[in-house]
């Protein structure tokens, strides 16, 4: 079944029609020696991670995930700055690296100025993994169109294609002959971030819940 986030190939393309629709002692702790860094690695990821990208049209951005806290920050210098967050006492899903795809429980932000987000509940098909926003009379759209990649597209233009396995490492590639704004960027690598890339198709997804099924 579908999932946030899906891993990571090569991306396939579409058209634009289709775009839019608990702590233990350790045995080792007595010892002077000890390293624990073998003990970090296997505890998971840290909740908290930071990636800088070097974006082909808009230079250096940075991409802040707080996993645990349910927060995703974009910065950089030729983009504003772009905020999404879970609301306080809202209990995160793990396969979702901001928490929740319940538009109530978000509040996103472009430069401080409140944005309108509406994630999809995430079902069967690729598209009940869309995520819309509106802001500023326009809107945009963040849609799985493989396994592993989403297309941004801002009001029915496809502008790129954004992979994310929901570590908060952001990968685009932009179409040649579009062309993105700033705002397009700081909002797509927001959206992968906070929601991860990609989805299974029906077909696949139907292949593995009759499977599931089968005895054995």
């Amino acid at each position: 079944m579908p999932k946030d986030p899906a891993p990571t190939t090569s991306l396939a393309k579409k058209t634009d029609e289709d775009a839019y629709d608990a702590h233990e002692d350790h045995p080792y702790d007595d010892r002077d020696d000890y390293d624990d860094t073998d003990e970090y690695e296997e505890s998971g990821p840290a909740p908290v991670v930071e990636h800088t990208v070097e974006d082909d049209r808009f230079g250096t951005l940075t991409v802040r995930l707080d996993s645990e806290s349910g927060e995703v920050t974009v910065t950089g210098e030729r983009v504003p700055r772009v905020e999404l967050w879970r609301a306080e006492g809202t209990e995160g899903e793990d396969h979702i690296p901001v928490g929740t795809r319940d538009g109530a429980r978000l509040t996103l932000t472009v430069d401080g100025e409140e944005a309108v987000i509406d994630p999809a509940k995430g079902r069967l098909t690729r598209r009940s993994y869309r995520v819309d926003v509106r802001y500023a009379e326009r809107s945009w759209r963040l849609v799985p169109d493989s396994i592993p990649g989403s297309r941004l597209v801002r009001a029915g233009a496809y502008l790129g294609d954004f992979t994310s396995e929901g570590d908060g490492k952001v990968l685009v590639e932009w179409r040649e002959d579009a062309e993105p704004e700033a705002l397009d960027a700081a909002l797509g690598y927001a959206l992968a971030a906070a929601f991860g890339t990609g989805a299974q198709p029906l077909w696949m997804t139907a292949i593995e819940m009759v499977g599931d099924l089968l005895p054995g």
